[in-house]
């Protein structure tokens, strides 16, 4: 099992020799090596999340090498990983592309990372062709390991899924924003809070837009969905679509979308449309591009999260996760995100599995990642453990709510835990400029 000093111990890594990572000149042979391929999106219109992703895998990938690589029994000693990316370029062509070169041409041990759901759900029969063992860390759509048309055995859902997270937005929206709403405008305690849904045209839209749904139907919930817009993947103009829903009165605005979406949309909002509403955002807005993309438009504004780069949640994984943000900063000079951090952990857990296996056979590791049980990392997890579940292969995480407040010292969004009890850090606010009818 890694152990804390494993996952932290950032090290010059060429005390083992070379830094494995794709692009190298010196490129060490196969049998030497523990090939993971990292799929993220350095090109198009979901670039910086891509980015995210890439340097948070090559942060585990020098970790773990610093301490040694990874112990194959079928071998008797610890190889290095090497990490080799595969630029999907945001779209579901790029997804084919790089997934089939890391295949067939790199002949990569495991996959990680992915972050649109039309996009991985695009090139799952490629990997379902190889029967390559692929731990998903941002494509959120259930699709991905519920689908019918295809085989999914070897794939593996490690973030939550939009089933989990727009239940539990909705449930939140309820029990705090529609009180806090009725109270400050002395509305009846049963008035229905009026949300509006924004989604993207793709599977993680349509499965937010659907959870949303279906929790109100399922809870009984007073909410009242006003507005129900779609838009084209990669949209960057929400001014007429926003004027619609203007129109339409909603209290909360919950949109599914990307950070390259997500930033224009409010933006143009607040600013352009003048809607006075409360925005949510889907967990993979919490990312430091984010903060500073939406600026003072995103005041009071709330998201959903697992990993914030601004605040630590209490708890146990408290000294992790500084020391993995310290980490990340001083090799990137930056702050991690989200879908960063996840794969961070993707990367451990490839790690991990096929130290379990005791070898890199592709259907001994899937075999390995079944029956995985590894401490969390970083993330707050269900029972404090990192597994699967045995029917969708899916981890179940410990989910929050953040309000983003604007910080005149560091002159930008700071998050607040506002929500669950257990991990609360302040009470939601209402601003002044809210308005209801």
């Amino acid at each position: 099992m890694f152990g804390l000093d494993a996952k932290f111990a950032v090290g010059a890594v060429l005390l083992i020799g070379v830094i494995l990572i794709a692009g190298c000149t010196q490129q060490p042979q196969a049998e030497q090596t523990l090939k993971i391929g990292v799929v993220a999106s350095m090109t198009g219109s979901a670039s910086t999340t891509g980015k995210d992703i890439w340097q948070s895998a090559v942060l585990a990938v020098e970790e773990i090498n610093a301490d040694g690589g990874v112990y194959i029994k079928d071998l008797g000693r610890k190889v290095p990983i090497e990490a080799i990316l595969g630029d999907d370029e945001s779209t579901r062509e790029g997804g084919q592309k790089a997934v089939t070169r890391l295949v067939t041409e790199d002949k990569v041990d495991l996959l990680v990372g992915g972050f649109s759901s039309a996009v991985v759900s695009s090139h799952q029969a490629i990997v379902n062709e190889h029967q390559v063992p692929y731990i998903v860390t941002g494509a959120s759509s259930p699709i991905i390991t519920q689908r019918t048309d295809m085989p999914t055995s070897t794939t593996f859902h490690y973030c939550p899924t939009t089933d989990d997270y727009g239940r539990q937005t909705t449930l939140f929206a309820n029990e705090v924003i529609r009180p806090a709403i009725n109270e400050k405008f002395g509305f009846s305690s049963g008035r229905p809070l009026r949300m509006a849904l924004i989604y993207q045209d793709s599977p993680y839209g349509k499965g937010v837009q659907t959870a949303v749904i279906n929790t109100i139907e399922q809870e009984h919930l007073p909410i009242t969905i006003v507005a129900n817009e779609t838009f084209k993947m990669g949209e960057t103009d929400y001014r007429t679509l926003l004027t619609s829903v203007k129109a339409a009165q909603p209290d909360v605005i919950y949109p599914a979308t990307f950070i390259n979406e997500q930033i224009p949309l409010v933006t143009q909002a607040r600013r352009d449309v003048g809607i006075n509403a409360i925005f949510l955002a889907v967990e993979c807005n919490d990312d430091p591009d984010y903060y500073s993309g939406v600026g003072q438009y995103g005041d009071y504004s709330v998201i959903e999260s697992r990993f914030s780069p601004y605040t630590i949640p209490p708890g146990a994984l408290a000294d992790n996760i500084s020391r993995f943000k310290q980490d990340f900063e001083k090799r990137w000079g930056g702050f991690p995100g989200m879908m960063g951090a996840s794969t961070y952990e993707g990367v451990y857990i490839a790690a991990q599995a096929v130290e379990n296996a005791g070898s890199r056979d592709k259907a001994a590791v899937v075999t390995a990642l079944h029956s995985l049980e590894m401490p969390e990392i970083i993330e707050e997890m269900e029972g404090g453990v990192i597994q699967f579940t045995p029917e969708f292969r899916e981890a179940k995480f410990d989910l929050y709510m953040e309000q983003l407040r604007w910080n005149e010292t560091a002159r930008n969004l700071r998050p607040v835990i506002v929500w669950p009890d257990h991990l609360n850090e302040g009470d939601f606010i209402l601003p002044d400029w809210f308005e209801a009818v």
